[in-house]
C-alpha cells in the first residue's frame, strides 16, 4: 500500500498489523497464536536494572533521529551484523543490496524514522541503526541493527528506551515493540520492557480485519 496516513497506521498498529517499506503484514495462522503483538504501556515503564546499567553504558554514545537513507556504512553495518547472527544462531545468509534496503528500510512513508547511534570517542562511528514508524499516537520499532563489538553495551535495550522516552517527551501513550514470540530469543527480549500490553483474539486467516468489528481492540496485561 502507497498511500497510508500516520492516523491510517495507527488504527493497523492497534490491530496488529506491521510495516515493512510499502508491504503491511500480520500473523493470522490457523494452528499458531505464538506471535503475539506487544506494546509498551509509556506513562507506567519503568525500566528494570539490567535496562538502567544499559542505559548508563550508552551514555557517551551519539543518538540522531531522521529519515532513513542508504549508504555503505549502513549496508557494511547490517553485513557486519547479520554475520554474526549467522554465526552465533544459525541464521541463513541474508546479503542486503542498496536497492533493497531502500525498498525495505528507506521506503518513503510519511512515519518512517530512522534512529542511528555514533560513537564520537572512535571519530564518529556509526555503531547502530534502529529504524520505526513514528505516528500520532505512538512510535512503532521496526528493526535494529548493531556492530557486534559493541553488543556489551544492549545497544538493542538501549534503542527501545530512547523510543520509550521520545514516546513520553511527545504525550505518545505506546511504543509498539512488534512481535514477541517466548520460544525464540530474538523476539522474546520485548517482554523484558514493563509493563506492556498484548493483543489477545486477533483474526485468523478466515476472519475479517475491519476496525468496526472491534478487532485489535483486546490489549491487555499479559
Amino acid at each position: 500500500m502507497l498511500d497510508v496516513s500516520g492516523e491510517e497506521m495507527d488504527g493497523l498498529l492497534a490491530r496488529g498489523w506491521r510495516r515493512f517499506g510499502p508491504v503491511y503484514f500480520r500473523p493470522a495462522c490457523a494452528s499458531c497464536s505464538e506471535c503475539v503483538s506487544l506494546r509498551v504501556v509509556v506513562a507506567e515503564f519503568t525500566p528494570s536494572k539490567s535496562q538502567r546499567r544499559a542505559a548508563r553504558a550508552g551514555v557517551n554514545l551519539r543518538r540522531t533521529v531522521g529519515i532513513p537513507r542508504v549508504d555503505d556504512a549502513r549496508l557494511a553495518l547490517y553485513a557486519k551484523w547479520h554475520t554474526s547472527r549467522e554465526s552465533a544462531r544459525g541464521w541463513e545468509t541474508n546479503p542486503q543490496t542498496s536497492d533493497r534496503y531502500a525498498l525495505e528500510f528507506a521506503f518513503p512513508h510519511p512515519t518512517a524514522r530512522e534512529a542511528a547511534f555514533y560513537d564520537d570517542d572512535a571519530g564518529g562511528r556509526l555503531v547502530g541503526v534502529g529504524l520505526f514508524d513514528e505516528t500520532p499516537r505512538a512510535l512503532s520499532a521496526a528493526f535494529f541493527y548493531y556492530d557486534p563489538a559493541y553488543a556489551r553495551f544492549s545497544l538493542g535495550a538501549i534503542n527501545v528506551l530512547a523510543l520509550v522516552d521520545d514516546a513520553r517527551a511527545s504525550g505518545r501513550p505506546h511504543v509498539y515493540l512488534g512481535y514477541r514470540v517466548e520460544g525464540c530469543p530474538s523476539l522474546a527480549y520485548k517482554g523484558n520492557f514493563r509493563p506492556h500490553e498484548l493483543l489477545r483474539g486477533s483474526p485468523t486467516p478466515d476472519e475479517p480485519d475491519e476496525p468496526d468489528e472491534g478487532v485489535g481492540a483486546n490489549w491487555a496485561p499479559p
